[in-house]
């Protein structure tokens, strides 16, 4: 397992220094580079029919129920979603299997290879480029393509007619970018949207929905708005008359894996065979790291999740809510250009120990300038204690077994934490 680890190491350090250096996609949105990319390539997203997955929260769950679903179908699905948790070749996938490292680090050689200096493309839209090319040529029946961000102008955003296109959420995150209204960022999210082509579309708020059927309107795509599956207990749900058990945690999987079904069903079937035994197993065999997973640090175990932005937050808070009581041990990390107010008020309780970290390799609100919001925001903590190292404020959160360490704040945090664990 040592070599493994290491040979793993060894091509993830060979492919950080084939990418361009990491850049916001916030501050490179567009499509005229990915589209020139693409064209060098010979276009290979137009061998690939696809189902595109935008939304705030949600959507690499979405895409880990289709793809699973499609997979147990008997069709050879490929994956594509952003950012990786252990290593980068969590982003590519085909049936559930990342590429091999070195077959990623090929790939991207041949993107790299054809990259016009006069217009260079973002890391973000190599990769996107580099999973074009790797599911045109592995011959796949579908990619399930996850927005990075926005929709509009988003780099997987290059397909004419996909088979379906997904909006799980609309909430505040990247409004710096996608606009200062829930309306604005919908706008963006619906220019995944594509004409006749079916449009499956989450809960959303009054704002959001407007912005949303406007576009849908405009461009006469079939809309679904699929109700939540019916909780049935013991992680079992019922959507239509599909019973199904559900391997990821959260009452808000009841929404996302409804919404997965619903738009695997908008297949046609003169084209497509999913029956509702490959429904039932491809959801139960869903894996979708990160996101209210238990995981272990030192023996401990500890929750960790993805939650980054209010309603993300909010499922968080939702879901340890749900548990046997206890004081939570906080080791949270931000982005500087998150709503750290307001994911800090719905998270933290009395009695609770908050330690606040930097986010590793990104551009982060400072432990000590997090600690002293919290400390304004809930007065009554346990304690507050702002850490330079990741793994020290681990040690010193976990060690407390009459409380439950949880990591949250950042993907990037999770990232690490999975890596080093």
């Amino acid at each position: 397992m040592k070599n493994k680890n290491n040979n793993m190491a060894q091509w993830g350090q060979a492919i950080a220094d084939l990418l361009p250096p990491h850049q916001h996609p916030a501050m490179h949105l567009g499509l005229d580079r990915i589209k020139q990319l693409l064209a060098a390539l010979g276009n290979p997203q137009d061998r690939v029919p696809s189902i595109h997955v935008a939304g705030t929260n949600g959507k690499g769950s979405v895409c880990a129920y289709v793809s699973s679903i499609l997979a147990a179908a008997g069709y050879r699905v490929g994956r594509y979603t952003s950012p990786h948790l252990r290593d980068w070749t969590e982003r590519i996938c085909i049936n559930g299997e990342a590429i091999a490292p070195e077959d990623l680090y090929h790939f991207l050689v041949r993107v790299v290879e054809v990259v016009n200096p006069e217009n260079s493309p973002t890391q973000f839209e190599v990769f996107t480029a580099a999973a074009w090319l790797y599911f045109a040529e592995q011959e796949c029946d579908v990619a399930v393509m996850e927005v990075g961000l926005g929709g509009r102008l988003d780099a997987t955003n290059v397909c004419d007619r996909p088979l379906a296109t997904v909006i799980v959420s609309i909430g505040w995150d990247h409004w710096q970018v996608l606009g200062p209204t829930l309306g604005d960022i919908a706008r963006e999210k619906a220019g995944i949207l594509k004409p006749h082509s079916p449009a499956i579309i989450g809960p959303v708020p009054p704002e959001a929905q407007t912005a949303i059927q406007e576009r849908i309107q405009e461009l006469n795509c079939p809309a679904i708005y699929p109700p939540a599956a019916t909780d049935l207990g013991g992680g079992k749900a019922r959507f239509a008359d599909i019973e199904v058990q559900l391997p990821l945690v959260g009452a808000h999987q009841l929404q996302n894996s409804a919404l997965a079904i619903a738009t695997v069903q908008t297949l046609p079937p003169s084209d497509w065979t999913i029956s509702p035994q490959a429904i039932q197993q491809g959801i139960a065999q869903t894996q979708w790291p990160g996101r209210l997973e238990w995981s272990m640090w030192k023996q401990r175990r500890i929750l960790i999740d993805g939650a980054h932005n209010p309603e993300s937050a909010i499922v968080l808070r939702q879901y340890l809510d749900t548990l046997e009581p206890k004081p939570i041990h906080w080791v949270m990390g931000m982005l500087s250009t998150k709503s750290h107010t307001e994911i800090l008020q719905i998270l933290l309780r009395p009695g609770d120990r908050l330690f606040t970290v930097p986010v590793p390799d990104s551009n982060c609100v400072s432990p000590q300038a997090l600690a002293e919001l919290a400390q304004t925001l809930q007065s009554d903590l346990y304690s507050c204690e702002p850490y330079e190292d990741l793994a020290h404020a681990l040690d010193a959160a976990a060690i407390d077994s009459s409380g439950l360490t949880v990591v949250c704040g950042s993907l990037y945090l999770l990232e690490w934490v999975m890596g080093n664990g």
